[in-house]
């Protein structure tokens, strides 16, 4: 639905920067900010919903509050490439499993990991990735420190 039948104006880009700012905010601040009635907000983001501009609403959680210090980018090869869709499958089926990427390259896919520690990982490994078949091999890297990570996209003014 996306794609070619998608145009945002000027007030949907308005409206979808004040959200992804504060997922929390109300339909009459952001009236206000953008100078609409709140029934003409709310109508515009139920339309915005529907098109899957906005895909969900959630709360960023700090990994450090739930222990989850440990986070890993593990590269994967498989004997099939990217049109292994079984791989991916089950990829995306381990809970620690934040991202799942098909990639160019060398490799098949980027897969990002965030769990407990260094033994928590071998764990996953083991008992998740080892029993994947057609996964050929795995090289991961285990992030040292973070400087910045963010969800938020760069949303153009018009």
């Amino acid at each position: 639905m996306l794609e070619n039948d998608l145009i945002l104006d000027k007030t949907d880009l308005h409206i979808i920067r004040l959200m992804q700012e504060n997922a929390r905010i109300s339909n009459a601040d952001i009236a206000r900010e953008v100078g609409m009635a709140p029934s003409g907000v709310l109508e515009r983001v139920k339309k915005l919903e529907q098109k899957q501009v906005i895909k969900q609403y959630t709360a960023a959680i700090n990994p450090s509050a739930l222990k989850q210090n440990l986070l890993a980018f593990i590269s994967i090869k498989a004997n099939e490439g990217p049109a292994n869709i079984e791989a991916t499958k089950h990829l995306a089926a381990i809970p620690e499993v934040q991202e799942v990427h098909h990639v160019a390259g060398d490799d098949c896919y980027l897969v990002k990991v965030r769990t407990y520690d260094s033994a928590s990982l071998m764990n996953i490994m083991r008992n998740h990735l080892s029993k994947i078949p057609n996964i050929v091999s795995t090289r991961t890297t285990i992030v040292l420190e973070t400087v910045k990570e963010q969800q938020q996209l760069v949303i153009p003014e018009a």
